[in-house]
């Protein structure tokens, strides 16, 4: 089934190039089923490229779903338009009142600060709080996964002496987990972060399930039965020229950075990137997606209750 954007926004004729399956509002309003509804709380700041990342991979789940683009109230970005913002996205204050199947958190580039330097952290502190009624399943990305983590359960983040940049290879911990069914043993993801959370702090907490792991770059995938979390510290949603891009931008701006590890063959930079994570993003959201299908109730009303 195709997913529901709104008709003129940017991500839809990208998707559709791609042969993703995007709905018209007008057909989706004649479908006698109800969609799944899916928020989007959106803080990196090329908005338009997660939105487009994240439509895709829930664009691919064979349910119909419905996303709102979300953004906090108190914080302006200064790399989307206005007219953009005004269009497409809602400010957390306007939908505080309606419930939701799933929930997305992104990262965002603030991730040296601490938690409580950061100009919305009290906003979104009340949105993590929000979630526990109004949002049967939360799915944390990257700085928003490290966010959550400490808001929840206090686990601290660290500054890393370089960046962790680069596709690493990760461990699947648990084949059992009904979010990583069809998984392999091994498989690779796009990491991008001067930050890490420590698997020794995770497993301290009975609640959260760790799921994903790289001997290189440390815990990649949290899963929390009883808040119906996941938390992902690295950047599976990434396109394959992601990394390129922020490879190209800190070069421009004679920022040091090595060559992002196995991301380009020989890692030749002058090279086409090669995208080795692909069908585990669609896996992953895929799960997401089938787990919130399989315990929603019909009626959105009940969800928190």
């Amino acid at each position: 089934m195709p997913i529901r954007i709104p008709d003129k926004l940017p991500a839809r004729a990208t998707l559709e190039s791609e042969g993703v399956m995007v709905m018209d509002e007008r057909t989706a309003t004649r479908q006698d089923i109800r969609p799944l509804k899916v928020g989007l709380l959106n803080l990196m700041p090329n908005k338009i490229r997660t939105e487009t990342q994240i439509a895709r991979l829930l664009g691919a789940t064979p349910l119909q779903i419905e996303m709102t683009l979300v953004r906090v109230s108190g914080h302006t970005s200064r790399n989307t338009s206005e007219e953009h913002l005004i269009s497409f996205y809602k400010t957390w204050n306007e939908i505080r009142n309606q419930k939701f199947d799933g929930f997305i958190i992104t990262g965002a580039p603030i991730e040296t600060l601490a938690f409580e330097d950061v100009d919305y952290w009290h906003e979104l502190q009340e949105i993590f709080e929000w979630t526990r009624s109004h949002v049967l399943s939360t799915f944390n990305i990257c700085w928003g996964a490290m966010a959550a983590a400490y808001h929840f359960h206090g686990v601290p983040k660290y500054e890393l002496e370089k960046k962790a940049f680069g596709v690493y290879r990760h461990s699947n911990l648990n084949p059992a987990s009904p979010y990583l069914n069809g998984f392999s043993d091994d498989f690779q993801i796009p990491v991008s972060r001067w930050t890490e959370m420590r698997g020794e702090d995770i497993r301290k907490h009975k609640g959260l399930e760790l799921l994903m792991e790289s001997d290189e770059t440390g815990p990649c995938l949290i899963a929390e039965k009883e808040g119906k979390r996941l938390y992902i510290f690295n950047h599976i949603e990434y396109d394959s020229f992601s990394l390129k891009e922020e490879y190209d931008r800190d070069i421009a701006n004679g920022t040091p950075i090595e060559v992002p590890h196995n991301y380009y063959p020989d890692d030749d930079p002058t090279q086409h990137p090669l995208n080795r994570w692909k069908s585990h993003a669609h896996l992953l959201f895929g799960n997401w997606i089938n787990q919130i299908y399989q315990t929603t109730p019909y009626n959105t009303e009940e969800i928190g209750r």
